[in-house]
């Protein structure tokens, strides 16, 4: 009797096992926490976002797919599925972990440490005003937002996690289904959505509250003389800093070649170009360059008054007569004349957007 009730407890459990939805443990070695979310989601809508943002450059690089525009559901479930560690294979690392609020969601360490204690090979670039870019990535390899925020979870280095068993996965945590049902309308966990709801979490964060846009309300009265220097010779024409940092996200939308090397162990896109990033919240960044290779922003300024390489293919805003590959502009700054550039830099530093609830950690008690 004994035998036969054995031999049927171990078939049963046998047959549970093989249940194709089985995944009875799907946080095994520890307890992981549960995200604590609102009753009424934040709002997260791009509307916050003052006028002097509108019009000209900035709308027509906007972009934002018909199919996916941010909702406040859609958002919210965006912002656990970025700090949940969940989505690493061995459950250590999330989105967050490369990209920290403190740091306008870009990593201090000059190369992000992924589930396998390996290396990225560049510099987490930071994440804000993102419904301005189209193509992601340093080299730009990513055509949307979409297609950039899957790539880290399947990435070898970063969270090393299949799609499928991604799903599977969400499908065993029971604070998911509800937040695809409110996002979405049903509780289906697909590629789609998940790249969706990333999306739109990440778009939803916006860098507008500095120093910088309080002063254009004030014709900058409320900026010191070093700060007002610098903005001058930001946009004076013989530094050429708002030819390649454009608009008032202080970004471009291109890869350029800035005289880092004559010769690129990391091509970049081709030929040594990477992405130009945006100047707001640049003192919350460093390092800088897609290598970090600059500990500072001494470091930077003293790259583009003298330091640049003449490389075959340096951008022509670096060179003397503005053709690709020339001669590189020497700036020659004076020492306050750097200092004044760099305090009016500091000026675009969004000390809001670091601690909005809305977009911290939802882990945390």
């Amino acid at each position: 009797m004994l035998r036969n009730t054995l031999v049927l407890a171990l078939a049963l459990s046998a047959l549970w096992g093989c249940r194709p939805d089985a995944d009875p443990d799907p946080a095994p070695g520890g307890d992981y926490p549960r995200p604590v979310l609102p009753d009424v989601p934040y709002d997260y809508s791009l509307d916050a976002l003052p006028s002097h943002f509108g019009g000209g450059a900035l709308e027509f690089f906007e972009y934002i797919p018909s199919n996916n525009p941010v909702t406040n559901e859609g958002a919210a479930l965006g912002r656990v599925l970025f700090y949940d560690r969940q989505l690493s294979d061995n459950r250590s690392v999330s989105c967050a972990s490369c990209h920290h609020q403190e740091n306008a969601f870009t990593d201090p360490r000059t190369f992000s440490e992924g589930l396998h204690g390996e290396l990225t090979p560049r510099n987490s670039m930071a994440l804000f005003n993102k419904q301005f870019e189209r193509r992601m990535f340093w080299d730009l390899r990513a055509n949307t937002l979409e297609a950039q925020v899957l790539q880290p979870i399947e990435d070898p280095i970063e969270m090393d996690l299949a799609l499928e068993e991604l799903h599977q996965r969400l499908r065993h945590l029971d604070y998911y289904p509800p937040l695809f049902e409110a996002a979405f309308g049903d509780t289906a966990i697909t590629d789609e959505r998940i790249s969706r709801a990333l999306a739109q979490f990440v778009r939803s964060i916006l860098s507008y509250r500095s120093k910088y846009d309080e002063g254009i309300a004030q014709d900058f009265s409320n900026f010191t003389e070093s700060e007002l220097n610098g903005r001058a010779l930001f946009y004076d024409g013989d530094t050429r800093c708002n030819q390649c940092h454009l608009t008032e996200n202080f970004y471009g939308p291109a890869a350029e070649n800035n005289g880092l090397d004559l010769v690129y162990e990391d091509e970049g896109q081709a030929n040594g170009n990477f992405k130009i990033p945006s100047l707001r919240n640049i003192t919350l960044t460093a390092p800088y360059m897609h290598d970090g290779r600059f500990a500072t922003l001494e470091e930077v300024m003293e790259h583009y008054n003298s330091g640049i390489q003449q490389h075959a293919f340096l951008s022509d805003q670096l060179t003397e007569g503005f053709v690709t590959g020339g001669t590189p502009l020497q700036l020659e700054l004076t020492a306050q004349e750097k200092a004044d550039m760099i305090a009016f830099m500091a000026t675009l530093t969004d000390y809001e957007m670091i601690v909005d609830p809305k977009w911290s950690n939802p882990f945390q008690p």
